[in-house]
């Protein structure tokens, strides 16, 4: 959406040094990993960030981008879609776009809430605690809490965030902690409670686990 990243409104550095005294595994990837920035993507539009959320689910990085620049190329000028311009699209627009017809109800759903503001506003979840941020999005079809953990965590900006169902973090955590299969909820929590109260970072870092393991 060529919105432009930035730090998050807590630092990162106090984080890091957090995460390294409570955690020697930890400590050890982010002495590897090196000095790689952990940004966040601003946005004034609660609607266009789940909008992208919602295209993005279950596919690859390369395959969503493609498909969300098509849903944006087909409303221009607009930079984004308003919810009347989703609502007016029938549904062969959407599914030309490259959406299925899951993702494509779900976007409509989105605009209908949006549209008669029974959705909050970003500017109100704002202010809202996590949980409240999770009970107000996970109302929209086809918003569950993984894509509430990603709006507060790259969106919002909030630091304590464990997106316990997230497959790369259970991925990474399970070859940085040498265990025999993936971890559940239960399991991820307890590796993390050390973490507090930056599991946003922790998690990002079971991310990078898999970035080394991909390179060369």
């Amino acid at each position: 959406m060529g919105a432009r990243r930035r730090p998050p409104p807590w630092d990162v550095a106090t984080a890091r040094r957090h995460l390294a005294a409570r955690d020697r595994r930890l400590a050890a990837l982010i002495e590897r990993v090196g000095d790689v920035p952990f940004e966040i993507t601003p946005t004034t539009s609660l609607f266009a960030a789940l909008t992208e959320s919602i295209v993005y689910q279950q596919l690859n990085g390369k395959a969503a981008a493609t498909i969300h620049g098509r849903l944006l190329a087909q409303f221009r000028p607009r930079r984004h879609p308003t919810p009347a311009d989703v609502l007016d699209a029938d549904d062969a627009t959407l599914r030309a776009c490259g959406l299925s017809g899951a993702k494509a109800a779900a976007l409509r759903d989105l605009a209908a809430r949006t549209a008669d503001r029974s959705l909050p506003t970003l500017r109100a979840l704002s202010a809202c605690e996590d949980s409240e941020v999770h009970r107000a999005v996970t109302v929209v079809r086809g918003i569950g809490p993984w894509t509430a953990d990603m709006l507060l965590m790259f969106r919002l900006g909030r630091p304590d965030i464990l997106p316990v169902g997230d497959y790369g973090v259970q991925q990474g955590a399970q070859r940085l902690y040498r265990l025999p299969a993936l971890p559940n909820a239960e399991r991820l929590g307890s590796i993390a409670e050390p973490w507090r109260p930056y599991r946003t970072l922790g998690a990002w870092y079971m991310w990078r686990v898999l970035d080394l393991a991909d390179a060369p």
